[in-house]
């Protein structure tokens, strides 16, 4: 919500090579940000509205001056206007210059970058898995997508080519860690299905399983960005690196948040509403405590199908419905608004067997834990 309503208010703070305009790299020896926005004030030019700002590069400390575009005799005005403030000669003063429909082309082609690139995973994902998975995965990606640019909206980050580059690669990172979720949903997906456990399960189990793998791998790749970060852009002060980083660092964060508690939740919902309402005869509709536990760490391959606990059922309800006097049927006890016990018949065949138990449902009882020796 904080970024959508910061890109909604604020938008972001697009670089030159969007908005298009001139950009002039002055050294730093004599000029400050207020003198450079004097020298525009005294040409013409509204400083109030320039973006100034101090950076450091290989060849020294500078001062960036970003203005509208402007007609090239002023350009030159304005770049000699700056070497003279700051006692350098005007061959020093880098000058930049991109139009206005330059800006709005490269844009376009970022855009239709980002468009392209989800409607291609989706096609790949729903081929390759299932559009159940392609859906999520999209979600999921424009979540990260909406997060990472509302971040550079609110800090106010200047969004460059190499931040789109970045929130491409992003884009990339993001996905790989949902696939891998999705991956093992697919494997479980045959055997928790013939258990008789719901989509709820299906999700909880995968994650669980693959949660510290998620991480790990996360982890492994936020590591080199910090360095990234943190020794190229603040010691040896490459900028074009700190967007870069910046802009990785927020997505691999977030992308993986989203793998785990956005798209694979929203996988779940997805099944679960493909699903008829059922769930084990006193229970919740998931598995919870100890024997999630055990399914997570023993793996599905554990679980007795729902056919199987339904035959070593069969003798005890065939028992059962001979003494309430009909075969293949039931008996519950009610009693109504007067106080009579009335005997209510309903069928025997339901999704899950009543009688299930945890032992049948783990196929066999779990051995106790090994208690370790110090």
């Amino acid at each position: 919500m904080i970024s959508v309503i910061s890109l909604l208010a604020s938008g972001l703070n697009l670089g030159i090579d969007f908005e298009g305009g001139v950009a002039y790299d002055v050294p730093a020896g004599q000029m400050s940000i207020d003198d450079a926005r004097a020298v525009l004030s005294d040409n013409g030019i509204d400083g109030n509205r320039a973006k100034v700002e101090e950076r450091s590069s290989s060849s020294g400390d500078i001062v960036k001056v970003q203005i509208e575009d402007q007609p090239e005799d002023v350009r030159i005005v304005v770049q000699e206007a700056f070497a003279e403030a700051a006692g350098v000669d005007p061959a020093d003063v880098s000058v930049a210059s991109v139009s206005s429909s330059w800006g709005e082309q490269i844009t376009r082609k970022a855009i239709t970058a980002l468009v392209v690139f989800l409607l291609l995973i989706a096609v790949v994902i729903a081929l390759r898995f299932e559009w159940r998975m392609a859906l999520a995965s999209i979600i999921a990606m424009v979540h990260d997508v909406v997060v990472s640019a509302g971040i550079y909206s609110v800090f106010g980050f200047e969004v460059t080519p190499a931040t789109v580059i970045a929130f491409l690669t992003i884009l990339g990172y993001s996905l790989y860690d949902t696939i891998v979720v999705f991956d093992r949903v697919r494997e479980n997906e045959r055997r928790v299905v013939a258990a008789g456990l719901s989509a709820g399960d299906l999700v909880n189990v995968s994650a669980n399983q693959v949660l510290m793998r998620s991480l790990n791998t996360s982890l492994s790749a936020v590591l080199p960005v910090i360095a990234l970060l943190v020794i190229g852009s603040g010691f040896l002060g490459q900028i074009t690196l700190r967007e870069f980083a910046i802009a990785l660092l927020i997505g691999m964060l977030t992308g993986a948040y989203s793998s785990i508690y956005l798209a694979t939740p929203i996988l779940g919902m997805l099944k679960r509403s493909m699903q008829p309402t059922a769930g084990r005869a006193g229970e919740a509709d998931h598995l919870v405590g100890e024997e999630l536990r055990t399914v997570v760490v023993r793996g599905v391959g554990m679980l007795a199908p729902l056919a199987g606990r339904r035959r070593s059922a069969a003798g005890r309800a065939e028992r059962s419905a001979n003494r309430a006097g009909g075969r293949g049927r039931t008996t519950d006890e009610v009693t109504d608004a007067t106080g009579d016990t009335l005997v209510e018949d309903r069928p025997q065949s339901t999704l899950f067997a009543p009688e299930a138990t945890t032992e049948q449902l783990l196929g066999r009882q779990a051995r106790p834990r090994k208690k370790k020796r110090h």
